[in-house]
């Protein structure tokens, strides 16, 4: 991956303001959550202080315990250790007090099973002093051990997961699931991230591409682990949470799309239908029926959209999303008035055609009705109206209680 390079002075004189105004001397902290890791976190622990003494780092080891029973921190605390006890469970939940504890300006993370080499540590922190805020591992650019990954990991779940992440995020990282990586105390503050299970590495990732920090990766080996237990990874589960947490950090993708393009189906639909019956090849004939497809197509594309809008204007005002210049310029344009005078004159043009329909109508003596054809194009428009006036209110309404008030404010 290409990054912007700086000189090594940078975090030098980074590493010595910090000191000066904190009194700490520590350069990079070493976090490991931790759950019953008995039979291997004494080994991390040694790899990691060793590796702070043989590259001349001011280092630490803080061990995140999630509530161990097994000794694991008797043995950590006897390694060197200084162990965190966290009481709400979750992967992400031990990560995030472990780091809030950790006292270096540079922090790596990584597994308490022995996966990971804690004896790379130098590694992460030459990246970081060539000006680098992230610096994430990538076990497929390194080498996987036999038996460190299982097939489906490392063949299905993995690449599919890095692919929508770099696909809707644009991150661009190799492996956006790697358990061990490294990054600045000030870009973990500026990413404000919820996660308490294994979303936290979908997150991360996310927040990490959306701040547009100083992205490396480095080639690193995955070896089986240590543990003696059953993981507490759940491959299906944890895999469709990761999945989950991508869709809701990205409206666009999970309602605008489709949204979009289901609304303008039904439009074509129900306009190329219109004037009559139209035939396709094979002597396929589209009639009345596939029209009133048309019209249920655009209803529920325009649902979908508004949906989206509901989920932008909340994820921009919770954080979720630090990119808000585009959802500014959309609503210096597009206010509340603007959206109840569209939806109030679609629904003034469809409740006209409507009422000229029931006028010709009750004037034949409500005879057979022959004009279904304008019945389905005036009322699709009528209830449009109706759509978005109501869409308009509480997309205001939303604004409002998140301090985003819509139209003539910015968002906060």
């Amino acid at each position: 991956m290409e990054t912007k390079r700086v000189p090594p002075l940078q975090a030098q004189l980074t590493t010595e303001l910090v000191t000066k105004f904190t009194g700490t001397p520590i350069e990079v902290s070493v976090v490991i959550p931790c759950l019953n890791e008995a039979n291997s976190i004494g080994i991390c622990v040694e790899k990691a202080q060793k590796a702070f003494k043989n590259a001349g780092l001011r280092g630490e080891v803080v061990v995140a315990d999630n509530g161990s029973t097994d000794g694991s921190i008797g043995i950590a605390e006897s390694f060197g250790a200084r162990v965190i006890r966290v009481e709400q469970r979750g992967y992400g939940s031990a990560l995030k007090a472990g780091i809030r504890a950790a006292r270096g300006v540079f922090i790596v993370m990584g597994d308490a099973d022995d996966s990971y080499d804690f004896s790379e540590v130098p590694r992460f922190v030459e990246e970081w002093r060539k000006g680098n805020d992230v610096v994430m591992g990538n076990r497929f650019a390194g080498q996987i051990k036999p038996g460190a990954m299982p097939w489906h990991h490392k063949y299905i779940g993995n690449p599919v997961l890095t692919a929508l992440l770099n696909l809707f995020f644009h991150s661009g990282v190799g492996d956006t699931h790697c358990g061990m990586r490294g990054f600045t105390r000030e870009v973990f503050d500026k990413m404000d991230l919820r996660s308490s299970g294994m979303e936290f590495a979908s997150e991360f990732v996310i927040k990490s591409a959306q701040l547009r920090a100083r992205t490396s990766e480095i080639p690193i080996t995955l070896w089986k682990d240590k543990r003696g237990r059953p993981p507490h990874l759940r491959s299906f589960r944890d895999g469709w949470r990761h999945m989950r947490f991508m869709f809701l950090y990205a409206p666009n993708w999970l309602f605008i799309l489709p949204g979009g393009l289901l609304m303008t189906a039904g439009l074509f639909l129900t306009c190329w239908l219109l004037p009559g019956p139209r035939k396709i090849p094979h002597n396929i004939v589209l009639d009345v029926h596939t029209m009133i497809f048309g019209v249920i197509f655009t209803l529920i594309g325009a649902q979908i959209l508004a949906i989206g809008a509901f989920a932008k204007v909340f994820s921009y005002s919770e954080r979720f999303d630090h990119n808000t210049v585009s959802l500014k310029r959309v609503l210096k344009r597009v206010t509340f008035e603007s959206g109840l005078l569209l939806g109030g004159l679609l629904f003034l043009c469809g409740l006209a055609g409507c009422a000229y329909i029931a006028w010709d109508w009750a004037a034949s003596g409500f005879g057979p009705l022959q004009q279904v054809r304008q019945v389905l194009f005036w009322t699709m428009w009528l209830f449009l109206g109706v759509q978005i006036i109501f869409s308009s209110f509480f997309l205001s309404m939303l604004g409002i209680s998140r301090g985003t008030y819509i139209g003539d404010y910015d968002l906060n």
